[in-house]
């Protein structure tokens, strides 16, 4: 009998997040698919107390071409990434799902950070804190699909930057400077 090992992978991941199984499937398919590893690229823009994510590569079928973008505040998890990404990353993408009370077990943690178990069963789901407004158990779970991509092209800029980067300023062009007028 073989010995079991176990491998830990220290690169990071950059999950799209998608409600819906299927679209996640296909654009993979239809899209990501296509893309070689080597040509995606992620841009980080850094306006203020926020950061546009944006992922695109030239695709080997240009009529399919699609790039994706999101716009979040900078947090704990951003900043961890950005120091200890090392280069690579893997582009997954993940199906979020909204969980209720009694879809969990009790240690599950809700929006409001308390867990499942603090939360009344039989009175809409209120949470039993007395210092807490959660008025209903809201939680949610990520499933990752399988399929993934390395990312080796990521950089980081600054607003004033994104002239000299194609992929950043088409983004930012069309989806904020263009409504500006």
């Amino acid at each position: 009998m073989g010995v079991a090992y176990r491998y830990y992978d220290l690169r990071m991941n950059v999950v799209p997040l998608f409600s819906d199984r299927k679209e996640a499937s296909t654009i993979w398919h239809d899209t990501v698919h296509w893309w070689l590893d080597s040509t995606i690229k992620i841009r980080f823009v850094e306006i203020d107390d926020e950061y546009w994510i944006i992922i695109g590569s030239d695709s080997q079928h240009p009529e399919s071409n699609m790039s994706f973008f999101k716009v979040l505040q900078k947090s704990e998890n951003y900043e961890r990434f950005k120091k200890g990404h090392g280069g690579e990353a893997y582009l997954r993408f993940g199906i979020y799902t909204k969980k209720s009370r009694k879809d969990v077990k009790n240690d599950a943690l809700c929006d409001c950070g308390h867990a499942a178990e603090d939360h009344d069963e039989g009175d809409g789901d209120v949470c039993l804190y007395n210092d807490c407004n959660c008025k209903t158990f809201s939680s949610f779970q990520v499933n990752l699909l399988k399929r993934k991509k390395t990312i080796t092209n990521i950089v980081f800029l600054e607003e004033k930057d994104v002239k000299e980067d194609p992929l950043a300023w088409n983004c930012l062009y069309v989806n904020k400077y263009s409504k500006l007028d």
